[in-house]
């Protein structure tokens, strides 16, 4: 039937970005706007992010990706931000400003090889980015920021691996999914989402629980 849908995230992986901070410090922001072709990737972003900031004017970052088993520690990001200055609409969901994201998590900052940004020793697989093209997203007044990145390294847990190749073990990597604000792993629901509730999701699941 027609439906004009509030939300479409229809299920993506769950990425932890790795970006700095104009003072240097790192910052991590939970997102599920990604999708990969080749050695290239598209990261969908909202402008009022500082993530946002971080990727124009660094020009990289590191795109952390964490298996099911993390989805505790990605939800103690929801509905967290890196800008100071929390705009209304933010503020009005349940954002509140983190200056140490990955202190909040309880997540351990790792140095990437090519890319200032930091990595994220708990995830299982990582990828170091350069940022080759960013442009605006939305009509009729752009509100976010699609960036192409190009990933230059690839770092990958030895037991995701299949023995002998350079090809990830699918059977083995059960990545993070979010599909309509909630976390799923397995095609299974396995945690209550905080951002669901932030976007007042009318799902009943697990918040009950």
């Amino acid at each position: 039937m027609p439906l004009d849908l509030k939300v479409m995230y229809f299920g993506t992986p769950v990425v932890l970005i790795g970006s700095r901070n104009e003072d240097g410090t790192a910052n991590l922001a939970p997102m599920s706007s990604a999708w990969w072709l080749g050695r290239s990737c598209m990261l969908g972003m909202g402008n009022a992010a500082q993530t946002t900031a971080n990727l124009l004017r660094e020009r990289e970052c590191v795109l952390n990706l964490p298996s099911s088993a993390m989805v505790d520690v990605v939800d103690r990001l929801a509905l967290t931000t890196g800008a100071p200055e929390v705009t209304p609409g933010k503020a009005q969901q349940g954002y509140r400003y983190v200056p140490d994201k990955l202190a909040v998590a309880g997540l351990t900052e790792q140095p990437a090889d090519l890319v200032g940004a930091p990595r994220v020793a708990e995830c299982p697989i990582q990828l170091e980015c350069r940022v080759t093209e960013a442009y605006p997203f939305g009509a009729p007044t752009p509100f976010a920021t699609a960036f192409q990145v190009e990933i230059v390294r690839v770092h990958v847990e030895e037991k995701l691996v299949i023995p002998g190749t350079n090809y990830i073990d699918p059977l083995a990597w059960d990545p993070l999914i979010m599909k309509f604000c909630e976390f799923f792993g397995d095609a299974v629901n396995i945690y209550p989402s905080r951002l669901a509730e932030g976007w007042s999701m009318p799902h009943d699941l697990l918040r009950t629980a």
